[in-house]
């Protein structure tokens, strides 16, 4: 202040030092600020298609650091930056088809991460909260909006760790709490000073995961196993499914279906392998899978789409070797903006995105279930994948292994089949189940009740994937109770930090 200028007066010192106060509640250090964006960026970098599986812990372990101690309001703040580093890049995919949609989701899957933070309690030694909060988030978002958009789940990029091994306990959400409590569990402990206990806990976390398997194995399991067969057609990829070739689609699946071998139990075909309008049965498409299945003396699958004027029906349709119709299933779990538009009546007037769903996918009902020769098969359709109470509906209606006929033709880049391809592998895990996915362009992909990759086609290109995979009749714990038991677990967690602040504190030693 130079000599000429006047002094601020009472009033506007209040007002600036006031101006400070409320910037200070709101803005955490950038220390922090880079750290959440640091967090974001590495729980991204755990996400298919790169599948760095313990970058996850660390994205945790920097985003407990930024959040223990913080008010409200800069934990929201925090959330918020860490949302949009990671799903920025791991929802990118959505800009190929509306740059609206994409950020449409993108706003509010990031206002949920961020509320998700509001739940961490702010105590500097309760890290557990934020492996609780991630939990519960997963758990929304599985669930909402429209019945859920789970991608990208933090668990899918668990699938190649050791944490995954957790997955016939407790499901994805307790991988997921793992995952994010190893990394919370470090940082908490370090910096109550207690770096001893925080390795052992997390040396803890890591045992109880590989020792998952063997108590969550169902006895008399094996049931057998089935000569298989996946066929994927090839062709060009990122067109959408209404300016797509059906007619060509089909005859790539036949084309490669030449190439069967004898001796095979199942031919699985994609989803989407056949267009007819009305039901499927007595069409000509009919016709020659049943020919197919006659010609291997296999149960053949196929995804029929049977369209009609507003609508259509997608499903899983089996033909017994004999070639008659011996049952199908047609998917539940719709996706909103892909095969049917919520409220397309306002979507009508507010954006021209209709025109990309013309149609609206009637839901089916029950469990993806198939009696067949073959033997009881479990189905998820494409997007089901995603959504474990529909695999574990599947499995607990006898399903001996799960199908996933699936299209992700749409899609110009891997990031989308890629997931398909983790999420198939952790169903496998959480269900012990074989899953086998097949893709019209990939990926295709026949995957153990372990989780392991046995054999994975290209993208656009013809394959023809063969092989004898085992069946199973036993339940895991998880496919008993599902998410409820980690539920009740996180709503206890939440609910420690209060309590705690409820209970009379002792005095310390040496002071009145």
């Amino acid at each position: 202040m130079t000599r000429d200028e006047p002094a601020p007066s009472p009033a506007a010192q209040r007002e600036a030092t006031a101006a400070d106060g409320r910037r200070g509640r709101w803005l955490p250090g950038w220390q922090q600020l880079s750290a959440g964006l640091a967090a974001g960026a590495l729980l991204a970098g755990s996400m298919p298609p790169r599948s760095a599986w313990y970058l996850a812990p660390l994205g945790a372990a920097a985003l407990t650091w930024a959040l223990l101690g913080r008010p409200w309001r800069q934990r929201l703040l925090l959330g918020m930056v860490a949302g949009v580093a990671f799903f920025a890049p791991t929802l990118s995919w959505l800009t190929d088809f509306h740059p609206a949609g994409f950020a449409a989701v993108l706003v509010l899957e990031v206002a949920l991460f961020a509320a998700a933070m509001l739940v961490v309690d702010p105590g500097r030694g309760r890290w557990w909260t934020v492996p609780a909060a991630f939990v519960a988030l997963e758990s929304v978002r599985a669930r909402f909006p429209f019945g859920g958009f789970p991608l990208p789940g933090t668990a899918l990029g668990q699938v190649d760790g050791p944490l995954a091994a957790a997955a016939p306990l407790g499901g994805s959400l307790l991988v997921v709490g793992l995952a994010i409590g190893a990394g919370a569990a470090a940082t908490g402990l370090a910096v109550a000073h207690q770096r001893a206990r925080a390795l052992v806990l997390v040396a803890a976390l890591v045992a109880l995961s590989a020792s998952a398997v063997a108590l969550a194995a169902p006895d008399d399991a094996a049931a057998g196993h089935l000569q298989v067969a996946l066929v994927q057609g090839g062709g060009p990829r990122g067109v959408p499914a209404v300016q797509s070739d059906e007619q060509a689609v089909t005859e790539r699946l036949f084309d490669v279906s030449e190439e069967l071998p004898a001796g095979l139990d199942l031919v699985l075909w994609p989803e989407s392998s056949i267009l007819v309008t009305g039901p499927v049965a007595g069409t000509a498409e009919a016709d020659r899978v049943a020919a197919l299945a006659r010609r291997t003396g296999a149960t053949v699958v196929a995804g029929v789409t049977e369209s009609g004027e507003t609508t259509f029906r997608n499903a899983a349709v089996a033909w017994g070797p004999d070639g008659r119709i011996v049952d199908r299933y047609e998917k539940v779990h719709r996706v909103p903006f892909g095969e049917y538009i919520p409220a397309r009546g306002l979507f009508e007037l507010i954006s021209e995105m209709t025109a990309l769903v013309p149609r609206d996918a009637i839901p089916g009902r029950g469990p993806g279930s198939l009696a067949t020769p073959a033997g009881a098969l479990g189905v998820v359709i494409s997007y089901e994948v995603f959504f474990s109470d529909r695999a574990r509906a599947a499995v607990t209606a006898g399903g001996q292994l799960l199908l996933v006929p699936t299209n992700a033709a749409s899609y110009t880049t891997e990031e989308v089949p890629a997931t398909e391809v983790a999420a198939a592998r952790m169903r496998a895990r959480e269900l012990d189940r074989t899953v086998l996915q097949a893709a019209p362009t990939g990926y295709t992909a026949i995957v153990l009740p372990d989780g392991r990759v046995v054999a994975q086609g290209g993208l656009g290109t013809p394959e023809l994937l063969t092989g004898a995979v085992p069946l199973r009749t036993g339940l895991t714990p998880y496919a008993r109770t599902g998410d409820l038991p980690v539920l009740l677990a996180v709503a206890a967690a939440l609910l420690v930090g209060p309590a705690v602040r409820w209970l009379p504190r002792r005095p310390r030693r040496g002071r009145p």
